[in-house]
């Protein structure tokens, strides 16, 4: 067919059209940015010269899309003759090598930025220079990929590709980035939001900062969107992976149709890269536009209705009370501020002007002149020398976590049980994807067996390391941020994982996915457990636990199924279905941000400890050994030991119904045994209110020991329904021994979480035994392990039920105090919400006569137009002196 001829499918002239414009918008973008650091500000910085780089890089890559369409880029391969093969590869090459480049200089120009926000907090340094290292090394990373994607370079522009070279898919190394991408797209768009929100600011101008930071959502989108453009040739290499076809990497290059399904993906990679750019330069326009387009970003909620003239101000007024003596304004001296001249910093180099300042105040020689009232922004400003952060304060203390009530305590107790349901529900979905995952891609069952490892060796490492140190000095709520930050990481991470159907990428995402989910239960159970009157940890523990498994019993079905049917396009629909849960935890980890929880220091947990008539400093005989410290020691190994038997049984259940019953549904079945194993929880919590913990633990460790004693034999009905009753006497266990172990700790209760937590890994030993003995006999013969296991859990209710002091330790008691406290508290709440009823309906009677309430009418005017003196519309509400009268 003649290259000029038209009578086929081209997509190449809209992804000329598309590229082309946006270079063109992001040019014009880069321009005015420019124009505003170097020709108004006249400060440039290093993010400056970064986002010119940027743009170099998106020109390259830009340029050689819309050069690949003249030769071919848009075409079906039939299509595109053989002389414009190889430089459509050459574009398409030298694409794939300016691609990660140009992405890495954008984020880095967001990055210096950042760090220009802020000399003193901290946390938000560190994580904007993680996210820099990230963005680097993994952009060199995989720009090093791309660059040596074949073996000799030259193989790639050669059409076929030699069989003595050997080539990476190109699809796979487009798709592997997509993690990486997105996960630092969401860092740098959330990275300031934390410190946009808690600015005292008119709303106009938080709104717009908030606004501009936020333009980097697009960016995210984008890349989803470019992603899906490759999803066609990542079911051909799943499917021919699946027949036993070859998929290698050169093997793919000549058989695929690349020129026709990457045209659209480089499109957008095109407008990622532009869009990019253009949200980078947002936040640096913000001069050229309060110079030429002041009312964009001027704030005229605040206005001085007596004077002749409406008066805009841009800073905020704070109440008379937090000036103290000064707090009206003398206008024979009025205070220095920018209100009255341009900055400095604006047009000179005297002093450095700080990034938030720059943000927040506009160019104040082109406003109108203001009445001199001293507010907040000028006070500040005159003040302190620097501001880097513009009024950056949490003044609201956190509640005693300790100190709640029942009533109290509900709320928070809620909010957290949803993350319990969150991780039950990726524990059900985890163990049902290596499955499936082991069906497509062929692999062995000792690799699915390491795959669970891996996740639970994260439950190891993660409270061990950093969940410690972040659980310690910064307390509950922190951890559930990081942790679902975490495992959206991990369910990031899965993309590549089924693209590459690697099993070394496949063990990295269990284990991210296990230090996310073992960073929240470090901090969860112990919230649960503390958050109430503590005679009822165990009660509450095992009614969240409950809600826990109800998750883990929906997700196995929801993936077998509905998502997952062992196909190539179902596992393409898991990783959307994957996409789609890292974005929810995100903007879950979101809310938790913001979601007021109690928190306890470690000196409050040592005082609620002290409060308690318990042998707390007892001794073990005539040894210094305390009795808490060998009660929590064995509550270590019991979970250890408990945790391994459980999973063992978990991980091996299919295989179990297929020995002694292959006609029965194992996947029904095994809803049955969640069902009772969540049953069990609930169970448990009803008696706790009664019956002693440490007897209700001898009772379900018992009977786990001898329903899985007993499942050692048999075949047909009888052994399917023991392991139900296995699964319904594992269920209380975790709850009952975290809680007894965890009592009494005081000062050392979150360290004692953090071992508590971390013995979960047992879930990474005793599953590969229980294989073992499996291997050597058969699966009936290997739960002889789980047994073993389950006894030597058994140890902790022995030693609370026959060692005195540890009895006096682990059986629950009131809070008496706390409780006399916490009524006085309820009865003064009463009291005062009467009152407060009553003032209620006296201010509605004044609005039922028009009669405007004197809150009302200060509210709507700013504090400084309240306190200056000689207003005759003010008469009304000040007193002689010009202070604010009382009602």
């Amino acid at each position: 067919m003649a290259a000029g001829s038209d009578d086929f499918a081209n997509r190449g002239p809209a992804v000329l059209a598309v590229s082309a414009a946006t270079l063109a918008i992001t040019t014009a973008f880069v321009v005015f940015r420019l124009i505003s650091r170097f020709g108004i500000v006249r400060k440039p910085g290093w993010d400056d010269y970064a986002i010119i780089l940027a743009w170099v890089l998106a020109f390259g890559t830009s340029f050689s899309i819309c050069y690949g369409t003249s030769v071919g880029l848009g075409r079906h391969m039939n299509h595109v003759p053989v002389q414009w093969q190889a430089p459509l590869k050459k574009s398409a090459y030298v694409f794939s090598v300016l691609y990660n480049p140009a992405l890495m200089a954008t984020k880095t120009s967001i990055c210096i930025f950042y760090l220009t926000l802020s000399k003193t907090q901290k946390i938000f340094r560190c994580a904007t220079i993680a996210t820099l290292i990230v963005v680097n090394v993994g952009g060199l990373a995989l720009t090093l990929l791309n660059t040596l994607q074949c073996e000799p370079i030259g193989a790639v522009f050669e059409t076929p590709v030699p069989t003595s070279a050997s080539c990476t898919n190109i699809v796979t190394i487009y798709l592997s980035s997509a993690p990486l991408n997105i996960a630092t797209d969401l860092a740098l768009l959330f990275l300031p939001m934390p410190i946009l929100t808690a600015m005292r600011l008119p709303m106009k101008q938080k709104a717009i900062l908030v606004v501009t930071f936020g333009f980097g959502i697009f960016v995210a989108v984008v890349d989803v969107v470019r992603i899906a453009y490759l999803q066609n040739a990542a079911r051909d290499n799943l499917r021919n992976m699946q027949e036993h076809k070859d998929s290698s990497g050169s093997e793919s290059r000549n058989a695929s149709d690349f020129s026709w399904y990457a045209s659209y993906s480089f499109m957008w990679s095109a407008i990622e890269i532009n869009v990019g750019i253009m949200c980078a330069c947002v936040p640096a326009l913000k001069p050229l536009v309060s110079r030429f387009l002041p009312t964009w970003i001027l704030d005229r909620t605040m206005r001085d209705k007596t004077a002749t003239h409406t008066h805009t101000s841009d800073s905020i007024a704070i109440h008379p009370d937090c000036l103290g003596s000064k707090r009206r304004s003398n206008q024979a001296s009025p205070p220095e501020s920018p209100l009255t001249r341009p900055p400095q910093a604006l047009g000179g180099h005297n002093e450095p002007m700080d990034m938030m300042a720059f943000l927040t105040t506009p160019e104040m020689n082109e406003l109108p002149n203001l009445q001199q009232s001293e507010t907040y922004a000028t006070t500040t400003r005159t003040r302190r020398k620097s501001v880097t952060f513009f009024d950056f304060v949490d003044m609201e203390r956190k509640k005693n976590i300790t100190l709640m009530s029942n009533r109290e305590s509900v709320y928070s107790i809620l909010m957290v049980t949803i993350l319990f349901f969150i991780w039950g529900f990726a524990y059900g979905l985890l163990d049902t994807l290596n499955s499936r995952f082991q069906e497509v891609a062929h692999m062995s069952a000792g690799q699915t067996v390491g795959q669970h490892s891996a996740y639970y060796l994260g439950y190891i490492i993660g409270p061990l390391t950093f969940g410690r140190l972040v659980f310690k000095y910064w307390g509950f709520k922190a951890c559930y941020t990081v942790g679902l930050l975490i495992y959206a990481c991990g369910a990031l991470v899965f993309w590549p994982s089924a693209v590459l159907t690697s099993f070394p990428a496949f063990l990295i995402s269990n284990f991210i996915t296990g230090l996310g989910l073992s960073t929240l239960e470090i901090s969860a159970n112990p919230f649960i457990a503390l958050c109430g009157p503590p005679e009822y940890a165990e009660v509450r523990l095992n009614l969240s636990q409950g809600i826990q498994a109800i998750g883990t019993i929906l997700s196995p079905l929801l993936a077998k199924k509905v998502l997952f049917k062992a196909s190539p396009n179902s596992l393409i629909d898991v990783q959307w279905t994957y996409l789609g849960i890292a974005f929810f935890v995100v903007l879950l980890a979101i809310v938790y941000y913001y979601v007021p929880l109690p928190e306890a220091t470690d000196e409050e947990l040592e005082i609620a400890a002290a409060r308690m008539p318990i042998p707390r400093h007892a001794t073990l005989g005539s040894t210094e050994i305390k009795i808490i410290w060998v009660t929590l020691g064995l509550g270590v190994f019991s979970l250890f030991c408990y945790v391994g038997g459980q999973e063992g049984v978990s991980t091996n259940f299919d295989d179990y119904i297929e020995r002694v019953m292959p006609s029965l549904d194992a996947v029904g079945h095994a809803s049955v045994g969640h069902t009772a194993f969540m049953t069990a929880r609930f169970v448990a919590a009803f008696c706790n209110i009664w019956i002693k913990p440490r007897y209700l633990l001898l009772l379900f460790f018992t009977g786990a020991i001898a329903f899985a004693a007993a499942c050692m034999s048999g075949y047909g009905v009888t052994p399917s329904v023991l392991i139900i009753f296995v699964m319904f006497f594992e269920g209380p266990i975790f709850s009952l021994v975290f809680a007894q172990a965890l009592r009494g700790m005081g000062r050392h209760t979150k360290e004692a979480s953090v071992l508590l937590t971390a013995a979960i890994g047992g879930g990474a030993v005793f599953p590969p035994i229980i294989f073992g003995a499996m291997q050597i006999r058969n699966i009936q013969y290997a739960f002889c392990v789980a047994v073993a296991a389950f006894a030597g859990g058994m140890i902790f209710p022995i030693w609370l039920n026959l060692h005195p002091a540890a009895r006096q330790i682990s059986d629950p008691v009131r809070d008496e105090q706390t409780r006399r406290e916490s009524q006085i508290e309820e009865q003064r709440r009463e009291s005062t919400g009467t009152g407060e009823k009553k003032r209620k309906r006296i201010s509605l009677r004044k609005k039922e006569k028009h009669e405007l309430p004197f809150v009302e009418h200060l509210e709507r005017r700013s504090w400084p137009e309240v306190q200056s003196p000689g207003e005759g519309s003010s008469s009304s509400a000040t007193g002689p002196n010009g202070s604010p009268s009382r009602s």
